[in-house]
């Protein structure tokens, strides 16, 4: 029946067809887009950072050392979440993924030529 419709019609018909569909919005909300953040740093590094710092304060038996190793990981943490939000899951999935052919990395190899054949 359809096919009949546009074949009686002819090719107007299906460029007017084609020609009045809508263009799509879809609207995005940017609380979606944005990482989940304590105190300015992304969750896990920020736990990470206060794991460490209580491991150290542990350890060592030195409020001051466990205190200074969180604030030290609490820096890089915001400067890693300031740079790129997904830093941390791209580090951790590289090391799954075997290295690329890099040009910039020359390795030498050696030409012989054989004279005399």
């Amino acid at each position: 029946m359809a096919l009949s419709l546009i074949l009686r019609r002819g090719p107007v018909f299906l460029l007017n067809t084609i020609m009045t569909t809508r263009r799509r919005i879809n609207t995005v909300y940017r609380s979606l887009n944005r990482p989940l953040t304590v105190l300015g740093a992304e969750r896990k590094l920020f736990f990470f950072a206060m794991c460490m710092g209580a491991a150290t304060f542990n350890m060592l038996s030195s409020l001051l050392g466990g205190i200074l190793m969180f604030f030290l990981l609490y820096l890089a943490a915001r400067w890693a979440t300031n740079t790129d939000s997904q830093i941390l899951r791209f580090l951790l999935s590289a090391a799954k993924f075997k290295t690329q052919y890099d040009p910039s990395k020359l390795s030498p190899t050696t030409i012989r030529r054989a004279s005399n054949v």
